[in-house]
């Protein structure tokens, strides 16, 4: 027996969470030999904000998703499905990060687990909440992409310490029958031949926790830098130019580019070869650095919090991660605007 398709998922609400102690360029010049204007030049970053020692990512997760759950006019025990994107969770493998944050928020008996898909996190939970609400299962799916990057940075290393800051953004996507409501497009995929480009090497199976482990400093995040770079912006213009002809939408009719927040040039790179005007792209980077997971939904709720995300506006997110992963969707904002 076929059944055409009578939910629609429907991204009804925005909140993110950032924590207060700001790490300025000034401040990594006296940490490491870096300056000001070099990290600007090459990445746009002014500062990024840290997480308190005792401040955890499911803290800063749960606050982000107790906003966006009061914005969609929710109570709490209406929420049937707890999803969290991260590389930074508060136990090395168990339990879920999703898991804490739904006692954190009094939600109990629902379904809850973690994915890894580090700065494509957000937009893969979008691929999954889609699937989950177009099938019936979920009615209101609370997605969390939140990161304490501090954890896992050497801040010896010159080259990733001045790139990453933490926070915490979190959506209630919600099923609809409303089409024009409706997410249009999701798109997520992976190449793990590229694995070595982003990697955090220990604890895991390869480097149990060991005095090497620690000496070496093989529980820091490695990147090559360049080679990155390279494809990320190659990777990224593909993938948006895709999305936008199968879906028979052009770069102009896009009011709001959301990009992951990792490098200005990247973002730059990628607008300019979109034929982006200033107007359309969302820059946030150079205030909360790249903060993985929740790059993209503290970029969306920066704009909804200003008052320049309107209700019923398309929305185009893009992003690239460690794996290596990339991701792109086009959707409405079908919450209430500010």
């Amino acid at each position: 027996m076929s059944q055409t398709k009578s939910h629609y998922a429907s991204f009804r609400s925005i909140g993110a969470y950032v924590p207060e102690k700001i790490l300025s360029n000034a401040d990594l010049e006296k940490m490491v030999d870096t300056t000001d204007e070099w990290i600007v030049k090459r990445t746009g970053i002014s500062e990024r904000h840290i997480a308190a020692q005792d401040e955890v990512t499911s803290d800063m997760g749960a606050k982000a998703a107790q906003l966006a759950i009061e914005r969609a006019a929710l109570n709490n025990d209406e929420i049937d499905l707890v999803l969290c994107a991260t590389v930074t969770p508060d136990y090395f493998n168990m339990p879920s990060t999703a898991c804490i944050i739904s006692d954190k928020l009094g939600i109990r008996n629902v379904q809850a687990f973690d994915i890894s898909a580090a700065c494509s996190g957000f937009v893969y939970l979008l691929s999954i909440a889609k699937a989950f609400i177009e099938s019936g299962m979920k009615k209101n799916v609370l997605v969390i992409g939140a990161e304490k990057f501090s954890s896992i940075v050497d801040y010896t290393d010159r080259s990733t310490c001045i790139l990453f800051g933490d926070g915490a953004g979190a959506a209630v996507i919600s099923a609809t029958d409303n089409a024009e409501e409706g997410f249009i497009d999701v798109h997520a995929s992976a190449d793990g031949s590229y694995a070595d480009f982003l990697v955090t090497p220990a604890p895991g199976a390869i480097n149990p926790v060991s005095q090497k482990v620690i000496d070496e400093g093989l529980n820091f995040v490695q990147m090559k830098g360049n080679e990155t770079f390279k494809l990320a912006v190659k990777t990224l213009t593909k993938d948006v130019k895709e999305i936008l002809e199968k879906n028979e939408i052009a770069s102009d009719d896009i009011p709001h580019f959301i990009p992951h927040q990792a490098n200005y040039r990247i973002i730059k790179a990628v607008g300019d070869a979109l034929k982006m005007r200033e107007e359309q792209v969302v820059l946030t980077v150079g205030k909360y650095g790249n903060t993985s997971a929740a790059s993209i939904p503290m970029a969306i709720n920066d704009i909804w919090e200003s008052g320049r995300l309107q209700s019923g506006e398309l929305m185009l997110l893009d992003t690239f991660g460690g794996g290596l992963t990339w991701a792109s969707a086009l959707l409405p904002f079908a919450g209430k605007s500010k």
